[in-house]
């Protein structure tokens, strides 16, 4: 590749050399296991069983959103791949080379509230297994404040530390977390007495149509949920040894990790109901309720691990390098960090998680109908109208094939603009409330074939027309 132009690029923002991708098979996987295996995925779980599922409806549900989420995020994953850009990069083949910020910002913005509910999460934890080893701790809104801040501290440094420190923090992760999970299942089973006293809980719809009403939107929930990573998987897929060893460790990864964990969360929020006589979808109440000290430190270091696991992995890679691509001089991926960690803060994550409601039709639905479109794009730009072919000396100039009118792809952005639109309108028009019920669905499907016919009609130019390599 020729010189860049340093106004759209950094050393974070530049291709990975093929002799310095090292990820592999087991680096896909464990990332995936390490990702799942955390608080919000067994609350995802325990939230469906909350909101009237039995066990098998809620794995089935979860199952089958992963599934779909997975196609995706295998055909994004493609390009970081192949040509080792990252996901900011790689969006300016669709929006252009200032465009992309706008759909990068999008995706940025949703990291950091991710990023605040995990850090809340992992403060919370702190606060209520101090509570359980230290009772007149209860009720301190310092204490909580201050664990909170901690944590947020700790993933800080971690961010400081750079990407590979992410990748030796997943390979310890990924195993440490499986052998925490399956102690915790074991335990609640010995609890509740049995299994099957564990899976007890019936369903609590009494028609299909009452199911239906929320399997949808649950399903919509299942999908958003990795919206993320299924937008920003080049920023990892860039570092891998080969296709194969990120298609087949995210193929195997996700939903095996997901299932697995899934069970867990299901099962023991029905030995809540068994032991308690109601579900309860926090683990950290849950562990609390049984006021064992030893028990309660195991579970700190479990979610502690969990939770920096996972925000890191999926909450700052991607927004750091959205900030960095907005001014690639000035902004590091240290930096972007840093603004994803203080943005975080501001977007009030306890608010989020206050009921299974919020979070799973509030936050995850919403959100979706916002990254849905951007994938939509992305997917069918590289596959329908770049056959996945890119020139990547261009991505990183503003005279070449990605500089469209001034930097922007206004196609993309008249897509995206239609997608959303179309996605969210339920939320303020009843009567188009099941749009949003399929808000991903809707946004993704709307805005790419509304892209590929705008592109089309359009007549792009062909990769054998593309703009020379500049000198």
């Amino acid at each position: 590749m020729s010189s860049v132009d340093p106004s759209l690029s950094n050393q974070d923002l530049r291709p990975v050399p093929p002799e310095k991708r090292s990820w592999s098979f087991y680096n896909y996987t464990a990332l995936w296991f390490s990702m799942c295996m955390e608080i919000t995925t067994y609350r995802l779980a325990s939230g469906l069983i909350a909101k009237g599922m039995n066990w098998k409806q809620a794995i089935g549900t979860v199952l089958l959103g992963n599934l779909i989420v997975l196609v995706p995020m295998l055909l994004n994953a493609h390009a970081g791949a192949k040509y080792g850009i990252p996901f900011p990069v790689f969006l300016r083949a669709s929006f252009g080379v200032r465009g992309a910020n706008l759909a990068a910002l999008l995706r940025a913005a949703v990291a950091c509230g991710w990023f605040g509910i995990q850090s809340w999460i992992g403060g919370s934890a702190i606060d209520a297994m101090l509570v359980v080893i230290w009772p007149n701790l209860a009720g301190n809104t310092f204490v909580l404040w201050t664990c909170f801040l901690l944590f947020w501290l700790l993933n800080m440094v971690v961010v400081w530390r750079g990407v590979d420190s992410i990748r030796r923090l997943q390979a310890f992760g990924a195993p440490f977390m499986f052998i925490m999970a399956a102690a915790l299942l074991v335990w609640v089973r010995v609890k509740a007495g049995s299994f099957g006293a564990m899976l007890s809980t019936p369903s609590q719809f009494h028609t299909r149509g009452e199911f239906l009403s929320v399997f949808f939107p649950s399903l919509t929930a299942m999908v958003g949920y990795w919206a993320t990573l299924a937008l920003n998987i080049p920023d990892f897929t860039r570092y891998s040894k080969s296709q194969s060893a990120q298609s087949w460790g995210q193929a195997f990864g996700l939903p095996v990790a997901m299932v697995l964990y899934t069970f867990l969360g299901i099962a023991v929020t029905s030995a809540s109901v068994v032991l308690f006589g109601k579900p309860i979808w926090d683990p950290v109440q849950l562990i609390g309720m049984f006021h064992q000290p030893f028990v309660a430190f195991l579970a700190l270091i479990a979610v502690l691990v969990a939770t920096l696991n996972v925000n890191i992995g999926a909450n700052v890679v991607s927004p750091s390098n959205d900030f960095s691509n907005l001014y690639p001089r000035l902004i590091s991926f240290r930096t972007g960090g840093l603004i994803t960690g203080f943005l975080g803060l501001a977007m009030c994550p306890w608010k989020l998680l206050a009921t299974p409601d919020a979070y799973i039709f509030g936050w995850l639905v919403g959100y979706s109908g916002l990254l849905g479109p951007v994938a939509g794009i992305m997917v069918c730009d590289y596959f329908f109208i770049r056959h996945t072919d890119l020139d990547v000396n261009s991505l990183y100039h503003r005279e070449g094939v990605y500089h469209y009118s001034k930097g922007v792809n206004p196609r993309a952005l008249i897509a995206l603009a239609l997608g959303v639109a179309i996605a969210l309108v339920g939320v303020f028009v009843p009567a188009l409330h099941f749009l949003y019920d399929y808000a991903w669905f809707v946004g993704f499907f709307t805005a790419g074939a509304a892209y590929v016919a705008m592109m089309k009609l359009a007549a792009p130019a062909l990769p054998e027309q593309r703009a020379e390599e500049m000198a």
